[in-house]
């Protein structure tokens, strides 16, 4: 009897993340206009294809990168080395989005990808257009690429064997909103009898085997095993060692049953090297890496997208309001939000967004809100251009008051935004999720920061500062909120705006950590002990139906 070992993980929780997707499909406005809401299954096998942005502005040069979602099976490898070779030596980024599978399949991906230097972000893929699988499907081809989307973060994972496959990257991308976890490698061994038909002659009285051939071979059942053999461990320690990423990866898989799956928080994974940065995977298709000069290998130029006029539509950052004419858009609105993931009902972080210019108006609103919550606390997500100064110095003393935290992101509102006529808040507050891409604070937003009790500027936010007059009144104000001389001394130096770095944010103490928003308004932050201020359970007569199962 033969045993023939063949090992299968799979990522039991990862189901639960699905809710996510159909969430963000209610809620991806910028998108839903010209997509098809068609939720790949989990389970159906790995597929990959290239994917031109669908980024406004980008046209005719943006950048592409192979889509990877679905489960590892034995056949993954070499789809994925089809794919390659038609790229030539073209080097796109892989956005994997898997629960798992087959174990040597992952290793041999992770080797190919390797060898190959590409880089790796675990995200998803919002196609427009033409879905992979749908037949006949000739909608994108006017514009050169056949598949056509945008890459977002919210409900991706890579779980189980995924993590093997996101080992072989030259950069490795998680990112603080997707889930990445591991457990215990499942063996099915396979017992078979087999029955030969041997040959051999007997030479000086010894036999001497001649040939030998398999005549039958019958399946005489198989079992399976959870304990990690030292054969699987000495494997997985080999290639992860290959990799680069240190063997407590292997120690933490070990620890977990194949029943349950852990999942790896963002700065573990840090420590263990699986990522390389804690970046997500904009980095690697973000519109602004096909401006010139240089371009990223992944962008692609088609003369036939060019835009009318000659010449192609470069989105280009707003000037900073200045604050003698800081009134667009009826200045900064305030707004109490809930977050919006499935995955935290019925106890739910809030936090009050803030985006918007600072106008003379703003610390009154501020007040307002803030007089609707009695004593409670909410953080304050704030994307801001700037605007009033004193505006935004009175705002930050209210904050400042209240002993309120301060995050630099921007809130994405869930159904509808508040700025709707017949957009109203559940429950005392608006739907959302908060995302640290995109978030701006600069000018007299960084003031406004200065306030907060404790003061995040995530990897992908963004800080700037200038003096803007009244430079006393600055000086005071910052001597005020206990922020170091440092800064308002290096802003002398310098008479425009400065884009401010994380090193010297914390340096001076304009900012308390490099944390992303996530820290106040994550949506596992509410299962953490003691709990946040700002969790709230919101009682309904549906909160268990309408809760996902528990992962």
């Amino acid at each position: 009897m033969v045993p023939r070992h063949r090992f299968q993980v799979w990522a039991c929780r990862a189901l639960g993340l699905i809710w996510l997707v159909s969430l963000l499909a209610m809620g991806g406005g910028a998108f839903a206009a010209e997509t098809k809401n068609l939720e790949p299954d989990p389970d159906s096998p790995m597929r990959f294809v290239v994917v031109r942005s669908n980024a406004p502005g980008c046209e005719p040069t943006c950048p592409e990168w192979i889509s990877a979602e679905g489960a590892i099976s034995a056949k993954s490898p070499a789809l994925l080395k089809a794919v390659l070779k038609t790229l030539g030596r073209r080097k796109l980024p892989i956005v994997v989005n898997s629960p798992g599978g087959d174990v040597d399949a992952a290793i041999a991906m992770g080797r190919m990808i390797r060898k190959n230097k590409l880089d790796i972000a675990v995200g998803r893929t919002w196609f427009v257009g033409c879905e992979p699988g749908e037949k006949n499907c000739k909608e994108n081809d006017a514009r050169g690429s056949h598949y056509i989307g945008n890459p977002y973060v919210l409900g991706s994972y890579c779980a189980s064997a995924c993590p093997m496959m996101l080992a072989g990257g030259t950069r490795r991308l998680v990112g603080p909103l997707a889930y990445l976890g591991v457990h215990q490698i499942t063996t099915t061994v396979v017992q078979m009898n087999v029955q030969y038909e041997v040959r051999y002659r007997v030479v000086k009285g010894k036999k001497r085997v001649i040939s030998k051939k398999v005549v039958s071979r019958k399946n005489a059942g198989s079992y399976k095993t959870y304990e990690m053999s030292k054969k699987v461990e000495r494997k997985l320690a080999t290639y992860f060692k290959e990799m680069g990423v240190d063997l407590s990866v292997v120690e933490t898989m070990k620890s977990t049953p194949a029943s349950d799956i852990q999942q790896i928080d963002l700065g573990d994974m840090l420590t263990m090297k699986l990522v390389t940065s804690e970046d997500s995977v904009s980095l690697l298709t973000n519109a602004s890496l096909c401006t010139p000069e240089p371009l990223a290998s992944n962008c692609r130029e088609i003369p036939a997208n060019k835009p009318a006029g000659g010449q192609p539509a470069v989105a280009k950052a707003a000037p900073p309001v200045k604050p003698q004419n800081a009134q667009p858009d009826d200045g900064m609105r305030f707004a109490v939000v809930r977050g919006s993931n499935p995955l935290c009902n019925p106890d739910c972080p809030e936090w009050i967004a803030a985006q918007g210019a600072i106008t003379p108006q703003t610390p009154q609103k501020l007040s307002q809100l803030l007089a609707t919550l009695g004593n409670r606390r909410l953080p304050v997500v704030v994307s801001s251009r700037g605007g009033d100064l004193s505006g935004a110095l009175a705002a930050g003393r209210i904050i400042h008051e209240k002993k309120l935290d301060v995050a630099v992101a921007r809130t994405d509102f869930v159904g509808c935004d508040p700025a709707e006529w017949n957009c109203l808040a559940k429950d005392g507050a608006y739907a959302g999720l908060s995302v640290d891409g995109d978030g701006d604070c600069d000018s007299a937003c960084a003031l406004m920061l200065a306030g907060g009790a404790r003061r995040l500027v995530g990897p992908q936010a963004r800080l700037s500062l200038y003096l803007m007059g009244q430079k006393q009144t600055v000086k005071a104000y910052l001597d005020e909120m206990a922020i170091s001389p440092a800064l308002f001394a290096a802003l002398q130096d310098s008479s425009v705006e400065r884009r401010l770095e994380p090193d010297m944010m914390l340096k001076v103490g304009l900012t308390t950590g490099r944390q992303s928003v996530d820290a106040l308004t994550g949506s596992s932050i509410c299962k953490s002990a003691p709990k946040p201020e700002n969790c709230r359970v919101v009682a309904s007569s549906n909160a268990q139906a309408e809760a996902p199962a528990k992962l």
